[in-house]
């Protein structure tokens, strides 16, 4: 491993005049990849974030709850004090959507739960069965994650991308020293005189 020294801040823009022309290239290489990769991840995280907030405040806009109500009884015996109340059975159930027309379907019921018991069910606007929507702060919480995540995976590609040519530039680089280590290191052992 070679030794490097102490640390020195935009060491690749000073005057030297060891510098060479691959330094100058690998310096605006990495400028260049940095950049790049905050402008690609701050904007891919920000539009994603935008979507998924539009997206899920269409779905509490357009979803409503509505009155369903069992077909036939649902499967299972009603529970006793001692069951927890989080146990549910698939039932199915009957709604009628505003344009007057009727849709079944399943959903999760209390067991044992009588036929023409009352269920509240999530629609869309064609009266298909739905997930609740989420509410504002669910919204904003799934929506800066997924724009967080996809932030990061938009900034992988340039960062990858510029690590790999400057770990090229190192490898031609370091050929090139090969090449005039063979061509000048052997005149270093002569003796004079």
């Amino acid at each position: 491993m070679a030794f490097r020294g102490p640390k020195v801040w935009l060491w690749r823009w000073r005057r030297n005049p060891l510098k060479r022309r691959a330094d100058a290239v690998e310096a605006w290489v990495v400028l260049g990849a940095w950049l790049v990769t905050v402008l690609a991840g701050v904007l891919a995280g920000l539009t994603a974030t935008r979507s998924v907030e539009d997206g899920l405040a269409r779905e509490r806009v357009e979803w409503h709850q509505v009155a369903a109500r069992l077909t036939e009884k649902a499967p299972g015996t009603a529970p006793d004090h001692n069951t927890s109340s989080g146990d549910q059975v698939w039932g199915k159930v009957r709604w009628t959507v505003p344009d007057g027309t009727t849709h079944t379907g399943q959903v999760r019921v209390r067991p044992g739960s009588a036929a023409g018991t009352e269920v509240p069910v999530w629609t869309d606007p064609q009266g298909h069965l739905v997930s609740k929507p989420a509410t504002a702060a669910q919204a904003q919480l799934r929506a800066s994650l997924i724009g967080a995540l996809v932030g990061m995976s938009a900034a992988v590609v340039p960062f990858v991308g510029g690590r790999v040519l400057c770990g090229r530039l190192e490898r031609r680089r370091m050929s090139q020293w090969d090449t005039e280590w063979a061509r000048f290191g052997p005149l270093w052992g002569r003796k004079t005189g």
